[in-house]
């Protein structure tokens, strides 16, 4: 492998890429809603008279899926592809000290919800690819760009490319995501379960003549918690897997015994663990709560299901991890993140290589006034290029 330092960026490649990102930025594409498709629209803006193939696919009203496909000089090789989704979080109730949708750049900063997560490591990919089929100098095998919508509230737009068969042929896949400069293998799963227990009504002055939905509940949270589900349980690059009780709804007023309580609860799972496991443990803690209480009534609902993301060490790996060090110095060693992605969809379905590498610090991801380092971003398309340049089938 060798590293072509001359496919920096030209001041006129920085020049596109930033305004690029800007207008993406721009573009309101929070969850719930989306807005997926006005990205997608953007996209194919920017890749229109380029000769390169742009599949726009509309499956709810504003949300679709785009796949983009530099073709390279050998059909047979099996194609690279480059993921990312188009979709934010929502800016939330906290002042910014910049408008969210604005994209100004401060001291070497672009700010903007979407601007770390992930509209960077979008628009730095597809930038690659154009600039890449701009200059003739074109990879051996195929690159796909497949952008997804709606993977902030569950990965649909994952789900959906796999069940079309849109890229099973892949040999390979990056994943946008921010990863601060790192090669990433591994992430953690998401398991959410809701949990409601349901009660009687009564007036407030004779709770003797109720149930109390709320109070059930509270022996639901103490008996997970004295559980001690995963104590034992370790991995070398993501460390324990996390146990929240994320949120609690129930009762309708103050003089009402309150007949239903729910709680959500997000657990991060590490390789290894079996999610449908872990469920039954809880519908055996449970059963074992209406064995003991009176008149306990109790249900679970799967929320989201999202197994953990690993790879063997493999060429792929290895050579992800070569370029990032030769371009930058950074460490070959292994290196995991707590987050997850599309790549719990991708990488149960068909079995490819998948690794996370993107601008952007991920603490910054979901934050108020988000932000992306634009030299890091600019850095990232030059990897990107390295990458499909390098990568053979």
């Amino acid at each position: 492998m060798k590293v072509n330092t001359n496919l920096k960026l030209t001041e006129k490649d920085k020049e596109k890429a930033i305004l690029f990102l800007q207008e993406l930025i721009r573009i309101n594409s929070t969850n719930p809603v989306g807005n997926e498709l006005e990205v997608a629209t953007v996209i194919k803006k920017y890749t229109d008279q380029t000769g390169i193939h742009i599949d726009i696919q509309p499956f709810e009203e504003k949300r679709g899926n785009v796949l983009v496909h530099l073709k390279g000089k050998n059909s047979k090789l099996k194609p690279l592809v480059f993921s990312g989704h188009l979709d934010t979080v929502p800016v939330g109730e906290t002042p910014w000290t910049y408008d969210p949708h604005t994209a100004d750049i401060i001291d070497g900063k672009m700010y903007g919800r979407g601007a770390c997560d992930m509209k960077s490591g979008v628009a730095s990919m597809l930038m690659s690819m154009l600039l890449l089929n701009e200059s003739g100098n074109l990879p051996e095998a195929d690159v796909i760009f497949a952008g997804t919508a709606g993977e902030e509230i569950g990965c649909l737009g994952a789900s959906k490319l796999v069940q079309a068969g849109e890229i099973n042929d892949a040999g390979g896949m990056v994943i946008g995501e921010p990863s601060n400069g790192s090669v990433y293998i591994t992430h953690k799963g998401a398991l959410w379960l809701k949990i409601i227990t349901h009660g009687r009504t009564a007036h407030g002055s004779m709770p003797e003549e109720g149930t109390n939905a709320i109070l059930h509940m509270n022996e639901v949270i103490n008996r997970l918690k004295q559980s001690n589900l995963f104590d034992e349980m370790d991995h070398k690059l993501l460390g324990k897997p996390t146990f929240n009780i994320s949120s609690v709804q129930g009762g309708v007023q103050t003089n009402i015994v309150p007949d239903q309580c729910n709680i959500t609860i997000d657990i991060r799972t590490i390789p290894g663990m079996k999610h449908s496991e872990i469920i039954r443990n809880v519908h055996h803690i449970l059963e074992e709560l209406q064995k003991e209480i009176e008149d306990f009534q109790v249900e679970v609902e799967v929320m989201q299901d999202l197994p953990p993301l690993e790879n063997p060490t493999c060429d792929f790996v290895e050579l992800a991890q070569q370029i990032n060090h030769d371009l930058y110095g950074a460490t070959m060693s292994d290196r995991g993140v707590n987050y997850f992605t599309d790549g719990s969809i991708f990488n149960e379905s068909l079995s490819i290589p998948i690794i996370i590498y993107g601008p952007g610090n991920e603490k910054m991801a979901h934050q108020t006034d988000e932000y992306v380092d634009v030299k890091q971003y600019l850095d990232s398309i030059h990897f990107y290029k390295e990458f499909a340049l390098n990568y053979k089938g």
